[in-house]
């Protein structure tokens, strides 16, 4: 598969993702509805400060790409156009991109996972995450071990940002979207 064709198909199953309520548009109350399953599969209550953070960078994401893309509020994406928005910011960006896009969102799934709170995610921590945001069927530890770049059996913000960036480039195959 080139990178292309696995850029677009991941894009494609992130949609998927979003669109909580099945209707092949996604909008800010799609990915409000996503952050709220993702803090019920972590068993932990809305109002704790670690999903309040998930529950506010989701539809931050949104925000944020939807105003650079000049989509206005209440507007919602069809998969084409949630693919080129992506496209354009993020891909086309490298990793700067996927910096401004996803940390937020990254920092606040570390944080809710990260129990023994130490700021990184250890393997228990990351099968917890993936089945959090999908399927427990998947190799958790693979996918580790494909993600820790520097190899010293934690994941950190930094690394988990440039795995999804090369995940969604094409350059990663682990799945990070639970998928």
């Amino acid at each position: 598969m080139s990178n292309k064709t696995a850029q677009v198909e991941r894009l494609r199953q992130r949609f998927e993702l979003y669109d909580t309520d099945g209707d092949g548009l996604i909008g800010r109350r799609d990915l409000e509805e996503e952050a709220r399953r993702i803090v019920r599969a972590f068993g932990e209550s809305e109002h704790s400060p670690k999903a309040q953070a998930l529950l506010h960078a989701y539809p931050h994401m949104w925000d944020y790409m939807t105003r650079e893309a000049g989509i206005a509020a209440g507007e919602t994406l069809t998969l084409e156009q949630f693919v080129e928005i992506a496209d354009t910011q993020m891909l086309s960006a490298g990793a700067a991109g996927f910096s401004t896009m996803l940390r937020p969102s990254i920092r606040a799934m570390v944080d809710l996972c990260d129990v023994d709170g130490d700021g990184q995610v250890n393997p228990e921590e990351f099968r917890t995450w993936l089945g959090a945001i999908g399927d427990n069927r998947i190799d958790a530890d693979e996918a580790f071990r494909k993600v820790d770049a520097d190899s010293n059996g934690q994941l950190s913000v930094e690394e988990l940002v440039a795995a999804v960036g090369q995940y969604h480039a094409g350059e990663l195959d682990a799945p990070l979207l639970g998928v």
